[in-house]
């Protein structure tokens, strides 16, 4: 029981379709869709059992034109529906670029707040299951920099049920990064009952005095092994889960900071331009007299993803992060 609520044993998969099966519920202006989604509950088996419970008008699947899938979903949020459209994996929903940045992101600035855009649009990403190309880029730098647009990437169950709720309920546009590494290898207790996690909002799941380690997605479960690694050495680590790509919730990192001194940021994206730089960038504007030796960023090599007999050469380690926790602890 957590606060009089019933729990259950949920993974990442679980938690999502418990989500979307209680706002499908909830409300009938709510739709989901996206290649594969219907009949056979996506690639994933995310949507498994919703369009027999809510029938095809509400869970149905399209044609595979990413471009399509979201640009009805502009039509349809213009006219009052919610919907909610799959992106089969994260490397293809470049066709639906144009439709995001050009229409659902700029929608309400353009109708002068007329319109409102309540989309969600979900689709795995990251790599760390030997898949094709197209099927393991991290790339949430690319959505998280665009004006009018959320992004969110969970890293628990418990965080993917709590925050997709509060997504599907939103009135803004939302990107739903779910990292498909962690979809089955993560068991929690999760409340079945309706429960929301505001978005924006980082979670300290470690206190920690001497270091701050910033993770987010499936790099969260590396960076808690490299914790127990540099346990062993006395380093006391906090940990921070950043939970949203934007907005970037600066108060929770910044008292982290200063507290600590030290700060190392895991992302599995590429290292040049990636989310790690504008955390540095916040922290040296806000806390940079605090700090005791440079922000440290442990990232993706500037590379395509390797496909599966090379993929462990680029998936970021435990040791890795442990490497470089002792490397700021030295400076």
């Amino acid at each position: 029981m957590e606060g009089g609520l019933e729990m259950k044993v949920m993974t990442m998969v679980s938690a999502i379709n418990n989500a979307l099966d209680i706002k499908l519920a909830e409300d009938p202006m709510i739709v989901a869709y996206g290649e594969d989604v219907g009949v056979e509950g996506g690639v994933f088996r995310v949507t498994e059992g919703l369009q027999k419970k809510y029938g095809a008008h509400r869970v149905f699947d399209s044609p595979l034109a990413e471009s399509a899938i979201v640009g009805t979903a502009v039509g349809m949020a213009a006219n009052g529906l919610r919907p909610v459209v799959e992106m089969q994996f994260c490397g293809f929903v470049y066709p639906a670029y144009n439709q995001i940045i050009s229409h659902v992101a700029r929608f309400y600035n353009r109708s002068r707040g007329r319109y409102r855009m309540p989309i969600v649009i979900r689709f795995p990403y990251g790599g760390g299951i030997n898949a094709l190309e197209h099927h393991s880029e991290s790339m949430e730098t690319i959505y998280g920099h665009i004006p009018g647009i959320k992004v969110v990437i969970p890293s628990t169950p418990y965080d993917a049920k709590g925050m997709l709720i509060s997504a599907i309920e939103s009135d803004d546009p939302i990107i739903f990064m779910e990292p498909k590494r962690i979809y089955r290898a993560i068991k929690q207790e999760v409340p079945e009952d309706k429960f929301s996690i505001p978005l924006g909002k980082a979670k300290v799941l470690q206190q920690g005095s001497d270091l701050t380690l910033i993770a987010w997605g499936a790099m969260v479960r590396e960076a808690q092994k490299a914790i127990v690694m540099a346990k062993k050495d006395g380093i006391s680590v906090e940990l921070i889960d950043l939970r949203t790509i934007y907005p970037i919730d600066r108060q929770t990192i910044i008292e982290s900071v200063k507290k600590t001194g030290r700060v190392v940021i895991v992302h599995e994206e590429p290292l040049t331009f990636g989310t790690g730089a504008e955390l540095t960038a916040i922290i040296n504007e806000d806390a940079f007299l605090h700090l005791e030796a440079p922000v440290n960023r442990v990232g993706g090599f500037d590379t395509i993803v390797p496909l599966p007999r090379g993929e462990h050469h680029y998936i970021i380690s435990p040791e890795k992060i442990y490497y470089n926790i002792l490397k700021t602890m030295k400076f």
